[in-house]
């Protein structure tokens, strides 16, 4: 199994939930803090959802998978350059 070192930094000024699944029952769920930088592990082909709180609950807001967050520094981000995002990869 492919295992992907990602990152996600919340933008916003608000507290996000990020909730990441992959094959293999594989599960991790973090908060994190406005304007934090997360660094997680994952499988290959997890989805990556970022979820807050509004006024009538939970409010899924961002979409994400994995191979969108590679880390520059990652060997599988250097094998893979062309799926990661263009900003996250450094030249």
């Amino acid at each position: 199994m492919i295992t992907l070192d990602c990152s996600y930094r919340n933008t916003s000024d608000r507290m996000v939930i990020l909730r990441c699944c992959g094959p293999e029952a594989f599960f991790l769920e973090r908060v994190v803090f406005p304007f934090e930088l997360l660094s997680f592990s994952c499988p290959a082909d997890s989805d990556v959802k970022i979820w807050t709180h509004g006024l009538g609950g939970a409010e899924l807001i961002e979409s994400l998978q994995a191979e969108e967050l590679l880390c520059g520094s990652s060997t599988e981000a250097k094998d893979r350059k062309e799926l990661a995002s263009p900003w996250l990869v450094a030249i």
